[in-house]
């Protein structure tokens, strides 16, 4: 008992150090696991055995892998997107499994180790691809939705895969026999769980729920996911081919999202455990002793799966921008190859040193991965012979677009945040121009009339075309805080006077998003939390003008611009003349001949034309209504709050000193 008590701990004290520092890298939590199980191994520091009983317990990681995405598996998507997985999806798949099997059945693997071999090296790691998507903003952009779609019919490749990998390891003279056993097995045994399930999962699901128990719906979630999984392996199927089915039913009720978040932990850590032991496996010193085959194999495989990708890209997209993109972002190999690895090499069908070198390069490419795609773009730039035309199209049409507005807004992101945004900016007459990466989203926007552009905000060059030197004012309507640095990082370079407004979903990167050079950040949250408080004291006898002015005390706190400067409802119905003396926020960046360079706020006396210093936004310095012996420094950024006349003569005194 204490032996095992050590080992876990062991496992976990050096899982949750590394993945600490995954987190810090900005690195999937994947790479991880494996470097986890490389470490503690029987071939390296040996801390934790190589047993039966571990692999058994891992093996339950590959059940819930196979659950999540049975339960994340859409009809609809499917459909929405069935010429890219059916088409793209499936080509990519048969023709690298066809290749490798070409290239192993010539190095002397007997065909059906090749066959499995080239399911193995098929697959791309949905893990890091979809992560590293997500966080560069990429999803929807032209190549985004191709990788997705390959992606996608990759793990429907999965399963005829587990069905057919451990059939090719019967004797040669019954094989035939044995694979149309196995698929008439599988397609008996899916189309009755398919076939019946539906019309169990959901009754059944509404009895387990009305008993109103938490624990009891767990319990009902894990019996259902193992139970399918020990039917099919009864059957003689795997385990992970019925955690699949039992995913599908559930996607099909409305349960769906509760059993996801319900599964979440236990998922999480034994998928953890999988790859912990597939780590495990890696004889270190056998790689390193091969290390030039392993290479070899490395090189191969990044150079046949971007090759292949690329091809049949352009042939779907029809631009080799897009395509060599693709290509680069599905190189690597998948945690469903080292899954189909792991079943080949306990089934024997793979010899041992085969299976060394082939994880050790594919471990190698999925840690390279997250290097190879930070330098995508220059590798696309030189291997595309249009790219450059490409881009500077791109470039042209933003700047076209842009060429006629001056002091005007820069939207980054027009999903519902920009969308709605923009109908302010059309009710005050405020031009402004929208960069969104969905081009299925610009192209209805332009089709109805609206100044939206396709392109990545996250880029200088878009930036500078969408005309960030002229702008009035830039926000930052998705929330993506990586790709939101980077913005800032640019604007900050470029018109470090210029105020930037960024969204993101809770407080947990205001501070951070500041620092970097916003001028406000607008936590939705929070905001929600505003008008939640405001509907509850209304429907509880709260008089409106106090409900109003809670409201507009709180806003003042969060935000240094509305400080002290709230007005009553009756000071917004003025028009004409009057609206025209209304006070205004203007900013004026400092530079080392200016007049107001090393004096106080106090000797400037800027009181005198009716305005107001509202902020002072210096490198790491945030000052909300400075005092009057601040001395002002070449670089910083005076927000001024005053009528539009004042505000000119007030500009004018800080930098001429008239």
């Amino acid at each position: 008992m204490a032996n095992t008590l050590q080992l876990v701990l062991i496992l976990l004290a050096v899982a949750v150090g590394v993945v600490v520092v995954c987190r810090l890298l900005r690195l999937p939590v994947v790479l991880g696991y494996l470097t986890v199980g490389i470490l503690i191994g029987p071939h390296a520091l040996a801390w934790i055995p190589d047993e039966v009983g571990t692999r058994h317990l891992a093996e339950f990681g590959v059940v819930f892998l196979m659950f999540s995405i049975g339960l994340e598996f859409s009809l609809a998507r499917l459909h929405s997107m069935k010429r890219t997985v059916f088409g793209l999806g499936s080509a990519q798949v048969i023709f690298t499994l066809l290749l490798v099997m070409l290239v192993a059945w010539l190095s002397g693997l007997d065909w059906r180790a090749s066959l499995a071999l080239g399911g193995v090296l098929a697959m791309s790691s949905t893990a890091i691809v979809s992560k590293m998507l997500v966080e560069r903003a990429e999803m929807n952009a032209p190549h985004g939705q191709q990788i997705m779609g390959v992606l996608l019919f990759q793990d429907l490749a999965v399963v005829p895969l587990l069905i057919i990998i451990p059939a090719l390891a019967s004797a040669t003279n019954d094989l035939p026999f044995t694979l149309m056993i196995a698929l008439l097995k599988a397609v008996v045994l899916l189309a009755v769980l398919l076939v019946f399930g539906q019309r169990t999962m959901r009754p059944w699901f509404h009895l387990v729920a009305r008993q109103n128990s938490s624990e009891l719906f767990m319990l009902n979630v894990l019996f259902i996911t193992l139970g399918l999984a020990y039917l099919t392996e009864m059957a003689g199927l795997s385990l992970a081919l019925g955690a699949f089915v039992a995913g599908i039913l559930i996607a099909e009720t409305e349960y769906r999202y509760q059993v996801e978040e319900d599964i979440k932990p236990f998922r999480d850590v034994l998928m953890g455990l999988f790859f912990v032991t597939v780590g495990m496996m890696l004889d270190v010193e056998y790689m390193l002793a091969n290390i030039g085959w392993v290479m070899l194999l490395l090189l191969g495989l990044l150079l046949l799966k971007t090759a292949v990708v690329a091809v049949l890209v352009r042939g779907f997209a029809d631009n080799w921008g897009v395509a060599v993109r693709s290509g680069l972002w599905l190189a690597q190999a998948g945690e469903f190859g080292l899954v189909l690895l792991t079943l080949a090499g306990s089934v024997s069908l793979l010899p041992h040193e085969v299976v060394q070198i082939v994880l050790a390069a594919m471990l190698l490419s999925m840690m390279l991965a997250p290097l190879l795609l930070q330098h995508a773009e220059t590798i696309v730039r030189h291997i595309s012979p249009t790219e450059w035309m490409n881009r500077a199209m791109q470039m042209h049409q933003i700047a076209v677009k842009s060429m006629s507005a001056n002091t005007h807004v820069i939207i980054c992101g027009y999903g519902h945040s920009g969308q709605a945004l923009a109908r302010f900016m059309e009710q005050e007459n405020i031009k402004f121009i929208a960069l969104d990466l969905d081009s299925r989203r610009v192209q209805e926007a332009v089709a109805a009339g609206e100044s939206v552009v396709y392109g990545d905000a996250a880029k200088r060059e878009i930036l500078l075309a969408a005309g960030l030197m002229r702008a009035k004012t830039l926000v930052i309507s998705y929330n993506d805080v990586h790709s939101a640095l980077k913005i800032l990082h640019h604007v900050k370079e470029l018109r470090p006077d210029l105020p930037v407004v960024v969204r993101t979903s809770d407080d947990s990167h205001v501070e951070q998003l500041k620092q970097a050079g916003a001028a406000e950040v607008v936590a939705e949250v929070l905001e929600g939390g505003v008008m939640l408080a405001s509907q509850v004291m209304l429907m509880s006898g709260i008089p409106l003008n106090r409900v109003i002015r809670r409201i507009q005390e709180n806003r003042a706190r969060r935000y240094s611009v509305f400080s002290g400067f709230f007005r009553t409802l009756q000071d917004d119905k003025v028009g004409g003349d009057a609206e025209s003396l209304q006070a205004r926020f203007h900013s004026v960046l400092l530079n080392e001949e200016d007049f107001g360079v090393g004096k106080s706020l106090d000797e400037i006396d800027l009181a005198q034309f009716m305005v107001e210093v509202n902020s002072v936004r210096r490198h790491n310095v945030r000052g909300t209504h400075p005092a009057g012996d601040m001395m002002l420094r070449a670089g910083d950024v005076l927000v001024l709050l005053g009528p539009p006349v004042s505000l000119q003569a007030a500009e004018k005194r800080l930098r001429k000193g008239a």
